[in-house]
């Protein structure tokens, strides 16, 4: 285990497991990872290896004796009749019969029906009566000559799900960790390797969190497939609940007004909507109607009588097409059915995730360290519901006057949830609150610039706060920067149907600028768009001696860094010139040998192509600014150095962003270009 194991072991014994044994036990069983991990948090939640490799074998052995495979089913019923009594793991719903005025369980898997359920386990789990719940429970079998009576006898239900916790206890192990443990912690808790993101990117992750600790949180995410959009309300959470977008009916999900029952949003804390995205997509008016209303104000009407809900909504959908094509030709809600694409429905979403910037899921992003229990994180989550913690920048910043009453919701709740889950103990800075209003008011205006273009009755909104001593500070979205050109384009109809594009003066663009000045530039993570060719090729031309300063090009994605910014030389060299590169860097403590045949193979590779390559290693262990120097006249300095792309899939020869640097997310970085002499125009 490395420290930040250890330190979780320490803090949180019992409530935490090793996440690579989710995979280990699952088998064929399909079943979402808190019924799992619930099992696993019961013999697994150490970190003594001889306790969980038992453990293990316990849950491995529960599961083969008592999860119900559906082809199995009819062997398992055998064993009920023939042992009399049997514990099965199963999803469970319960119907009343009205016209016997009893309740009846069905066991999805075993599949049988009409097992009698006493009033009791109905009030204390009432949660069975819409959609299901997996449950442990013990089966009797038996006969009766009554041909009406069912034979099946539900003797105990226990859902799976943890039945207590210490909150004040959470809180007070949470104030032993940075803000960065926490961070990782958290991202460990719901599978991933922390390592393999950025902070933007984890920050993106653990926002969808938000609505199983915000009351009426409304989160849209649209962006390209495979990127585990339904997989936290799938398999996160026993109070969330996952459905395709295209089976949702007013009664399914608000009231039955013939039967009086209550839909999902009565009784789950999050009601997710997958594949919501399609332009072909039936959708009920009715239902678009109610939702929007429910959405504003919290309530519905059943009839005469109006009933209230806390249930978040969510809304996944995958895109069809890139960033800029969505930008130039509609608008980044284009994929939406056309009764959902409506300025009034979308105005009560509080936060648009840009699922563009999450990763495909590759196998290497998996975690195998430790992370909390899902069940329990899932009910501290819960029980945050009942904290309001939007109020917390207001000691040290508020929103613009210019912000409407709607979008400073959007603001404040996205705000609250990511207090609750980073910093319940309180104890944040003032760096880092503003970090996360940045975030929550980028979210919400990424909502509020695609209504503009969609309905030109919403007036521009001006996105700043000011910190305490009244400094207003602006927020843009990363399309913003990335596409500035086609972001601010209003789209609207014209009298004729045929599309205008009304192109807005972008003050931010003036005229073009020369190509070599001094200048300080920053990105922020995840913006694509750049590569070593604009960023440095301009300022190398010319170049006959250019210097790189870099003390880790050690490892092969380093290394391979290195190589391509030799390739930006060779691109902005004249095929007749020569010029040499010298690299000033470090050995590596255990891999040197391996680093030095790396160089050698790069030095031969670049005489072919008219580049003499040199390095040394700095012995004296000093040198930490990284820059590239020519003798051009220009010096470069780099913060992170060559190391500005996040993890991509080196192997995959057949990913662009394998062969093309402008389709990789940056990470956040910094660049100076600074004059040391006036150049020599020599060409």
């Amino acid at each position: 285990m490395n420290a930040l194991d250890q330190k979780i072991n320490t803090h949180f014994p019992g409530l935490v497991v090793r996440k690579d044994l989710v995979k280990t036990v699952k088998g064929n069983a399909i079943v979402p990872s808190y019924v799992l991990e619930y099992l696993l948090g019961q013999y697994c939640a150490t970190s003594d290896e001889l306790t969980i490799q038992t453990g293990i074998e316990t849950v491995k052995e529960i599961l083969a004796k008592h999860y119900v495979h559906r082809n199995e089913a009819g062997l398992v019923r055998s064993n009920i009749k023939e042992k009399g009594r049997y514990k099965v793991i199963d999803k469970i719903s319960v119907d009343l019969n009205d016209k016997k005025d009893v309740y009846e369980a069905q066991f999805s898997n075993l599949g049988i029906k009409e097992v009698l359920v006493d009033s009791g386990t109905v009030k204390k789990h009432p949660k069975l009566l819409v959609a299901g719940v997996w449950c442990i429970a013990d089966l009797e079998y038996e006969f009766s000559e009554d041909k009406s009576a069912s034979p099946w006898i539900l003797s105990a239900l226990k859902p799976i799900q943890l039945s207590h916790f210490d909150f004040d206890a959470y809180l007070e192990a949470r104030a032993q960790f940075t803000t960065d443990e926490w961070i990782d912690l958290l991202v460990q808790s719901i599978g991933f390797n922390p390592e393999m993101f950025g902070k933007r990117s984890k920050l993106t992750q653990l926002l969808r969190l938000i609505p199983f600790c915000e009351r009426n949180y409304n989160l849209i995410e649209l962006g390209p497939k495979g990127t585990g959009k339904s997989h936290i309300y799938s398999e996160f959470s026993p109070h969330g609940i996952l459905i395709s977008g295209g089976e949702v009916t007013v009664p399914k999900l608000f009231v039955n007004n013939s039967s009086g029952k209550i839909g999902l949003v009565g009784y789950w804390d999050c009601v997710a909507f997958d594949e919501f995205a399609g332009k072909q997509k039936r959708v009920d008016k009715a239902l678009v109607d109610i939702m929007k209303n429910y959405m504003a104000n919290k309530s519905f009407s059943r009839g005469v009588e109006t009933l209230g809900a806390e249930a978040s909504m969510v809304f996944v959908g995958n895109t069809q097409h890139t960033v800029p094509y969505m930008l130039k030709h509609s608008d980044l809600f284009c994929e939406l059915p056309d009764k959902f694409y409506d300025s009034a429905f979308l105005d009560r979403i509080h936060f648009y995730i840009p699922g563009w910037e999450v990763d495909i899921i590759r196998g290497e992003m998996f975690s195998s360290a430790y992370g909390f229990v899902v069940d329990y994180l899932a009910e501290i989550l819960r029980s945050l519901r009942n904290h309001d913690y939007s109020d917390r920048y207001k000691e040290h910043f508020s929103l613009s006057s210019d912000i409407s009453t709607r979008d400073r919701d959007g603001i404040n709740k996205t705000f609250s949830g990511l207090m609750k889950i980073l910093f319940p103990h309180g104890g944040a800075s003032k760096e880092e609150v503003e970090d996360l209003l940045r975030f929550a008011i980028e979210g919400r205006k990424r909502v509020k610039d695609q209504l503009m273009r969609i309905d030109s009755t919403y007036g521009k909104v001006h996105f700043t706060y000011q910190d305490s001593d009244g400094q207003a500070k602006p927020v843009t979205t990363l399309e913003e920067e990335e596409y500035p050109g086609y972001y601010h384009k209003t789209i609207a109809e014209g009298e004729d149907g045929e599309i205008v594009e009304a192109v807005q003066a972008d003050l931010t663009q003036g005229p073009s600028e020369p190509v070599l000045k001094e200048k300080h530039l920053t990105f922020q993570e995840n913006q694509k768009g750049l590569s070593f060719d604009t960023l440095f090729g301009p300022y190398l031309k010319g170049a006959k001696t250019i210097t790189v300063t870099d003390p880790y090009i050690r490892l092969f994605y380093q290394v391979r860094n290195f190589t391509e910014l030799l390739e930006t030389v060779v691109k902005h060299k004249a095929p007749d010139e020569e010029v040499s590169v010298h690299l000033l860097t470090t050995e590596d403590e255990f891999k040197g040998e391996q680093q030095k045949d790396n160089f050698e193979k790069m030095k031969e590779s670049a005489s072919s192509v008219g580049m003499n390559f040199t390095w040394e290693f700095d012995s004296s262990g000093t040198i930490h600014s990284r820059h590239i120097v020519t003798d051009y006249g220009w010096k470069i300095s780099l913060d992170r150095g060559l190391d500005i792309f996040q993890h991509y899939e080196m192997n995959d020869a057949f990913t662009f962003a394998n062969r093309l640097q402008q389709y990789r997310p940056c990470k956040a970085f910094e660049v100076t270009y600074i004059k040391i002499r006036e150049p020599k125009n020599e060409h």
